[in-house]
């Protein structure tokens, strides 16, 4: 019932102008992603020209910066410095990414250097291993623990769903997650987010385990009132996956959640694509990839 929910949504028909409309709001959703072991300063610096201008070629209306960038701790600063005067926020993985097996106590320090470098936005993972052997309350204290960290900047737990083996233990988990966050503090809408995948491992983002996570925020905001975010990475490449996320938003949790405020697409190439889409759309071909990409 979860696949063929999750299914139905890739079926809906979009109108030109609403698919338009869409590739814009995809865009201004991506948290532009690099997490490999090659990243350098002049890599990353490419990536936050194109972060805050992501179409070589001027649209009317214009295609908007994307949400974040998404880096790891030690590059935090040369992205703070690039992205200074732009609206898009600086995200920093931490918490021994992507393994979560560092004891705590250095996960917490990995928190706070990115902290103190500048970084706005911490994507942590959990112990799944933790949760997998049943020790809930270890999972929930360590996510208090980094959230006490993080002051002001704002929290994506990464679940790796791809790891938690059945349907049933992502919403459990997603859960898990949402109550530790915001039980003992008054969290604020966008605050705190959910997020499925490192994209380290398969499967990661599917449409069942988004639509697990999107069920999770929408029963917690009948509950208390607050919106919880979700953010889908991993594997999500084509603008049409994209399309497909948002009309599974829209369905399930409302429209209120269509803003980069709460819900974020975790991506390194998808950006590619929906530029690509963007410009058939205005001058009916498409670009090269080598046109689009970042150079």
């Amino acid at each position: 019932m979860l696949a063929q929910r999750a299914a139905s949504f890739t079926k809906r028909s979009i109108k030109a102008e609403s698919k338009r409309a869409g590739l814009r709001l995809a865009v201004s959703m991506v948290d532009l992603t690099t997490l490999e072991g090659a990243d350098s300063p002049e890599l990353v610096r490419a990536l936050c020209r194109r972060a805050i201008s992501p179409c070589p070629t001027p649209l009317d209306p214009p295609v908007p910066s994307v949400a974040a960038v998404c880096i790891y701790p030690r590059l935090v600063p040369i992205v703070r410095e690039a992205l200074a005067g732009s609206s898009v926020r600086v995200a920093s993985v931490a918490t021994g990414f992507p393994s979560g097996q560092a004891p705590l106590e250095m996960r917490l320090q990995d928190t706070q250097a990115a902290i103190e470098a500048g970084a706005d936005e911490i994507d942590m993972v959990i112990s799944r291993g933790a949760f997998l052997a049943g020790r809930f309350d270890e999972v929930a204290d360590e996510v208090r623990a980094v959230q006490e960290v993080c002051g002001d900047a704002h929290l994506k737990v990464i679940l790796e769903t791809g790891e938690l083996e059945t349907p049933d233990n992502i919403r459990r988990c997603a859960d898990l997650v949402i109550d530790a966050a915001s039980r003992d503090r008054a969290v604020q809408d966008g605050e705190v987010f959910v997020k499925t995948s490192t994209g380290k491992m398969s499967p990661a983002a599917t449409m069942p385990s988004v639509l697990l996570l999107l069920e999770s925020v929408r029963d917690h905001f009948n509950a208390t009132g607050v919106r919880i975010g979700v953010k889908p990475a991993g594997g999500i490449r084509r603008a049409k996956a994209a399309l497909h996320l948002l009309v599974m938003v829209r369905e399930t949790v409302g429209q209120d959640w269509l803003t980069p405020d709460l819900f974020r697409i975790g991506a390194s190439s998808l950006l590619d694509d929906l530029v690509r889409q963007l410009l058939w759309t205005s001058r009916g071909c498409y670009a090269a990839m080598h046109d689009v990409a970042v150079t």
